[in-house]
């Protein structure tokens, strides 16, 4: 697993912004993404999960595993599943098929949403 940016590095790119939002805020923002069962079914349409470099991506955002960054996601068990699931490759093409994306959306459903 890649490392997690440390507390410096955080400091130092605090002030570097991408379109106004800093590494941290983006990086957030997509590994949330990540819990939409028709997201990762488009990224797999795409053939992103065919590109090593993004994989070693979504190998490097396990970081939010880590209490410290996992208080920050809305959704985290449903985000962290995703990001879990991810890490092997026989789930990065079984997300092509409509019965493992609608089996996932019931399941993240059912932990994401009270009663």
């Amino acid at each position: 697993m890649a490392s997690a940016p440390t507390a410096s590095v955080r400091a130092n790119s605090a002030g570097s912004l991408y379109g106004g939002f800093t590494r941290f805020e983006l990086e957030l923002e997509f590994v949330q993404s990540l819990a939409n069962p028709n997201y990762l079914n488009h990224l797999a349409a795409t053939q992103m999960f065919d590109d090593p470099c993004f994989v070693a991506y979504l190998d490097y955002l396990q970081y939010f595993t880590r209490p410290e960054y996992t208080k920050f996601l809305t959704y985290p068990l449903p985000t962290l599943k995703a990001l879990q699931l991810l890490q092997q490759k026989r789930f990065r093409q079984d997300i092509l098929s409509p019965d493992t994306v609608a089996k996932l959306r019931a399941e993240f459903y059912a932990v994401s949403v009270p009663g």
